[in-house]
């Protein structure tokens, strides 16, 4: 996770984990605020703006001024209550997007007893709403510039992923079931034991491989070694890669069995496999990337060898405006990151002869998921180098996707690429 590491480098103390104070562009546009709070009419014009993008679901909005507002109501769906305890709540939203929101919800500028439903609002009526919730002019400007900067170069690739899946194996290990599997589970029942329904996930993507034992599979971003484990008790060899040390770390001292584990970019890899597994790595890529990503699939692969992939896409409805900004994931929790676009993504994909087969769709499987995570973030006892604010940054990050995926406009699929 970008900006949350933080090292003493006078002690020799253990890293404490923060939310660092983000630079002054940042926040260039707090010079609105002061004049802002004798404005109130202007900010009930700018909940005008909201209360006529909501088709669906309504907020139930306690405002600074004393007053109370039901903003939408048109028709059914979710009806967050939110308390705005300043008006400047609505300038970082405006101006700063997501990014902003979050920034003001960490100042204490608004509140909500449970934000999943306001989050959910939001991508429910992400076409409705237009720009309304998208950081605008110099601020949107400085963002872009800053992710320009992380941009996944085989150089930056690597501080990315040490950034977000370096902050500890004992951090993850708290709230990530038994399996330390980190994407989403495939259930069979809302409440299914989360062990079980990942590990039908990971038998999906094993399945959709076509390989038999002996066969040896390729798998890039091989996380804390979950897959590798099952294929290998399933007679195949598994080359795994990673760029964090963390997760190398741990999946060696498992002693698998036919499977090594590299610190390697995926774009360097060489030889010919059977099969390619990716579970939730592409998301790590970035559209810039997404080319030589599928390059290495289709050059990798054995004539007629088969590649199973899981990824997260936003909505092409909004793809075009969230591939233009920067939000509250790429700013503070995964630099580098970006959601795909399906119809692009099958389109490069079937332009280097990998065939699309079997798209399986299962989004509200990703937003249970979530929900679980949080419940046992929120029941782990987190080492003291997590503070207070690397702790309330990763339950709203959790938050935050659960609602995106439960409103539909973010979702998670399972696809096997085919060689010709």
């Amino acid at each position: 996770m970008h900006d949350l590491r933080r090292l003493d480098s006078t002690s020799n103390a253990a890293p404490s984990h923060s939310v660092r104070r983000v630079s002054a562009p940042t926040y260039a546009y707090l010079r609105y605020l002061r004049p802002a709070r004798l404005a109130a009419p202007i900010f009930h014009r700018f909940l005008d703006r909201i209360d006529a993008g909501l088709e669906a679901g309504a907020i139930d909005a306690h405002l600074p001024d004393g007053t109370c507002r039901l903003i939408g109501g048109r028709a059914d769906g979710p009806v967050p209550i939110v308390t705005l305890h300043r008006w400047r709540a609505l300038v970082r939203l405006a101006l700063g997007g997501s990014v902003g929101w979050y920034e003001g919800w960490a100042a204490g500028d608004w509140s909500s007893p449970d934000p999943v439903p306001l989050f959910d609002l939001f991508m429910r009526n992400r076409v409705s709403l237009g720009r309304t919730a998208r950081a605008e002019g110099p601020f949107r400007r400085a963002l872009r510039a800053w992710h320009k900067r992380r941009a996944n170069s085989p150089r930056n690739a690597r501080k990315n992923i040490a950034a977000h899946y370096d902050l500890g194996n004992d951090f993850y290990r708290l709230w990530l079931d038994p399996t330390k599997t980190y994407s989403s589970a495939i259930l069979a029942a809302p409440d299914e034991p989360l062990e079980r329904a990942q590990r039908r996930k990971l038998q999906a993507i094993l399945d959709r491989t076509g390989t038999k034992p002996g066969d040896c599979i390729l798998e890039i971003g091989c996380g804390w070694g979950s897959f590798a484990r099952l294929a290998s008790e399933q007679g195949r060899a598994v080359h795994g890669l990673t760029l964090s040390t963390e997760q190398k770390a741990h999946v060696d001292a498992l002693g698998l069995a036919n499977v090594t584990i590299s610190l390697e970019d995926y774009r360097s890899v060489q030889g010919a496999y059977d099969a390619v597994a990716s579970i939730e790595m592409v998301e790590a890529v970035g559209q810039e990337y997404w080319p030589a990503y599928l390059d290495t699939i289709a050059r990798v692969l054995k004539p007629g060898g088969r590649a199973a992939i899981q990824y997260i896409s936003i909505a092409d409805d909004v793809f075009t405006a969230y591939a233009a900004s920067v939000d509250f994931i790429q700013r503070y929790v995964f630099p580098g990151g970006m959601l795909l676009s399906t119809s692009r993504f099958r389109a490069l994909a079937e332009a280097r002869g990998l065939e699309w087969r079997d798209q399986h769709d299962f989004g509200l499987d990703y937003a249970e998921t979530l929900k679980r995570w949080r419940e046992a973030f929120d029941a782990a006892e987190l080492p003291a180098r997590y503070d207070d604010r690397f702790r309330r940054l990763w339950r709203y990050y959790l938050q935050y996707c659960e609602g995106g995926f439960r409103g539909g406009g973010i979702d998670v699929h399972q696809v096997t690429l085919v060689k010709g």
